[in-house]
């Protein structure tokens, strides 16, 4: 019977709730090994939208007794309100019906178990999920054949997490929807996990190097004493920006730009555009541009669905037409630079899905590009930090200069 220790019962991946059930093989010849019927069926699956966790395991067919028995004993270790859509999860039921045992992946790094014996109450605990940590370098051109981060991320064998995670790290200085140019280039150092029932997922990027248009920008991973981790140039300049280049993760598409005087596409008639905004698809997650206070989460028929963020010296951020807040959003949070807050959608009035994105200053609207521009960066590393950022500088552009010296070179260009 299980018990929570270092070996773990596997988890199959899938997109939706389906059943995958031991069959017995066929009985082979007389005097061979009779193959005896297992006693328990799996049923794996993917968390549902919009459901609860007593919800979907009632859906799943258990008793209400057992579903009673799996939440109390859940509960002990694990907020259940914390139940995320799309995470695997299994069942392991016996012939009978009766629950043998339930498992849900929280995330990458952890998994709730529910179990119970032969008899007596369920019991529950976290455990890790064994993962096999990797550090590796990656290189990549931006060309013809690979003109954009993912398609350039990808020929190196990486996948687009990693594309969302590097553009973050320059997103104040490189905006990768339009300034990306043939002939630049980049190396980055990162961890890797890697498991056996699913592809690999990634960590944090140590050290990362971007040639974009003749500059060299470089930023190294490092956590000054009693602060959080950011990145930080040569000199230990931070960069990350008081706000954002944009609030969206990769890639926005200015459809519209700040504008006094704007045809209004539903209405058909001039009015100020005080705000830029993205196309991008429906869900995307929108984040917010800066830490502050969430001072409205509201929807009307022209606004839709709308978060406003208050934030230090005197700035305001709005994000209009959401197709859905984030959960739990509400008046009166902090957050903090780069939280999702809602999702990309068409809510108000809009000819299809888009941000709106809108910035006061003082209470009067400004246009966000050139305000993004002018911002400040963050903190630099305290003098104190200087020796121990340092070495960690050098260990990290170290692993950078040895990946690009193993990168084939670039393909010659024809006269």
């Amino acid at each position: 019977m299980p018990t929570p220790s270092r070996t773990y019962w596997p988890i199959a991946l899938c997109v939706c709730a389906v059943t995958a059930c031991r069959v017995s093989p066929p009985v082979s010849n007389a005097g061979a090994d009779i193959h005896l019927a297992p006693d328990t069926t799996v049923v794996e699956g993917a968390v549902p939208g919009n459901t609860t966790l007593s919800g979907m395991l009632r859906s799943s067919g258990l008793a209400a007794d057992a579903v009673e028995g799996v939440i109390a004993a859940a509960t002990t270790v694990f907020d259940p309100r914390r139940l995320r859509s799309q995470q695997p999860y299994a069942l392991e039921l016996a012939v009978d019906g009766a629950l043998r045992q339930f498992q849900y992946e929280i995330d990458e790094q952890s998994l709730l178990r529910v179990w119970r014996g032969r008899s007596g109450p369920f019991r529950a605990a976290v455990l890790p999920i064994p993962r096999t940590l990797e550090h590796v370098e990656a290189v990549g051109r931006i060309d013809g054949d690979t003109p954009s981060l993912f398609a350039s991320i990808d020929a190196a064998g990486e996948g687009a997490e990693l594309a969302l995670a590097l553009a973050d790290v320059f997103s104040a200085e490189i905006d990768f929807n339009t300034e990306l140019q043939p002939g630049d280039s980049y190396a980055v150092a990162f961890e890797r996990f890697r498991r056996d029932d699913r592809p690999h997922t990634y960590g944090a990027i140590a050290a990362a190097e971007f040639l974009n248009e003749g500059r060299q920008l470089r930023a190294i991973r490092f956590t000054p004493p009693g602060g959080k981790a950011g990145y930080y140039d040569e000199q230990g300049r931070s960069l990350r920006r008081f706000f954002l280049r944009t609030p969206l993760k990769f890639e926005p598409r200015i459809t519209s730009s700040f504008s006094l005087r704007r045809m209004h596409p539903v209405l058909h008639t001039a009015r100020a555009h005080r705000g830029v905004d993205y196309g991008a698809p429906t869900g995307a997650p929108v984040v917010a541009v800066a830490g502050g206070t969430v001072a409205g989460v509201t929807s009307d028929s022209t606004n839709g669905r709308m978060v406003r963020l208050r934030h230090a010296s005197g700035y305001e951020s709005y994000y209009l037409h959401l197709s859905a807040f984030a959960p739990r959003l509400r008046q009166g949070d902090r957050v903090s630079q780069g939280d999702t807050i809602g999702r990309v959608g068409s809510s108000g009035l809009a000819t299809g899905p888009h941000l709106h994105y809108g910035l006061k200053k003082n209470g009067v609207f400004v246009n966000p590009l050139l305000e993004h521009r002018n911002m400040p960066p963050g903190d630099p590393i305290p003098p104190g930090a200087m020796p121990a950022f340092h070495t960690e500088r050098d260990r990290a552009l170290e692993r950078l200069g040895l990946a690009r010296a193993d990168a084939p070179p670039a393909p010659l260009s024809a006269e």
